[in-house]
């Protein structure tokens, strides 16, 4: 038992009366080293005495009585009673994420590598914010890409912590969203249009869109493959008017403004160009986008269809009759 090494502090005895000190129950420490006013209440100002190591970080012992009391007698005091006396030192895990980096800068791996680990425990490492993660004796095979490293935890007035463990080098893999489908242009993507896939680091390009509430009601302006990451080039706006809706057509002349009910034929954004069924004279005309629900129709502008029955003769803001 570590407690064993109190057994060896050196006698400080005085003549005459000694001071009379009591046994902690409990005593927790923060360094490497346990002093005596960690295990005694009383002691004053010899308190500061070390005594011998503490536990390692995380961990515990106990001291028992008749060892509290040699220590008492040899530090010149009397006990008077108490114990045994838990000697707790508080820990944190080794963060996986510092192995990680530690590993990274040891084998030098460029952003498309990612490195895969063996399970391990990690060991405890002081509270101290001041511990350094370094990697050390490390092997790696070219050929199977698998390595063996330790990693140590350095902290200032500590033991090195160690941990020997092993893993792969892979190319590094990133979920991504991609097209279920083939989206044509002018498509509104849904959820339904997308589905979730790991692809290495290195087959997703730069401009790839990663997260899926970003493509969610997007248009598609460029044809993308079944399968593929959808890039902020392959989209135009936000759907503000969606196919089958109905929209308010407005064309402005000079000192009037005239409307009339639409059923939009595609879907658009802000600024599209999309068709639009005039309900009234049954005319299919090219308008422009201005928001939800509302288009504008040039003033002047020919129909791209007609209604099937026989029409007047073309007049300026016939559409909206």
């Amino acid at each position: 038992m570590r407690a064993l090494l109190f057994a060896l502090a050196v006698s400080v005895a005085t003549p005459g009366q000694a001071a009379e000190v009591v046994a902690r129950a409990h005593a927790e420490v923060a360094g490497p080293v346990v002093r005596l006013a960690d295990l005694f209440e009383g002691a004053g100002a010899a308190g500061d005495r070390l005594l011998g190591p503490a536990p390692a970080p995380g961990s515990r012992y106990v001291v028992p009585p008749q060892q509290l009391a040699a220590i008492a007698r040899a530090q010149g005091f009397r006990f008077a009673g108490g114990g045994p006396t838990v000697v707790e030192r508080p820990g944190r895990a080794m963060p996986r994420e510092a192995v990680l980096a530690a590993l990274r800068d040891a084998l030098g791996l460029e952003r498309e590598r990612d490195i895969e680990l063996a399970p391990f425990a990690p060991p405890m490492v002081p509270l101290s914010a001041g511990v350094r993660v370094v990697a050390e004796d490390v092997h790696l095979d070219p050929a199977t890409a698998r390595f063996t490293a330790t990693i140590a935890a350095l902290a200032e007035g500590e033991p090195p912590v160690r941990l020997r463990l092993s893993g792969r080098v892979a190319a590094r893999s990133v979920t991504v969203p991609v097209a279920a489908r083939r989206l044509a242009p002018g498509t509104t993507i849904a959820a339904t249009d997308l589905r979730q896939v790991a692809l290495p680091l290195d087959r997703v390009p730069e401009e790839a869109i990663l997260e899926e509430a970003r493509l969610r009601g997007r248009l598609v302006q460029r044809a993308v493959a079944a399968g593929s990451p959808i890039l902020a080039s392959d989209l135009g706006g936000r759907a503000v008017v969606l196919r089958s809706s109905t929209v308010t057509m407005t064309v402005t002349l000079p000192g009037l403004v005239v409307t009339a009910q639409g059923r939009a034929l595609e879907d658009g954004a802000v600024g599209d160009v999309i068709p639009v069924l005039n309900l009234a004279s049954r005319a299919v005309v090219e308008a422009t986008v201005l928001g939800p629900g509302r288009v504008a129709v040039a003033p002047g502008s020919l129909p791209v269809s007609r209604p099937s029955s026989p029409s007047r003769p073309h007049q300026r803001a016939e559409l909206f009759r």
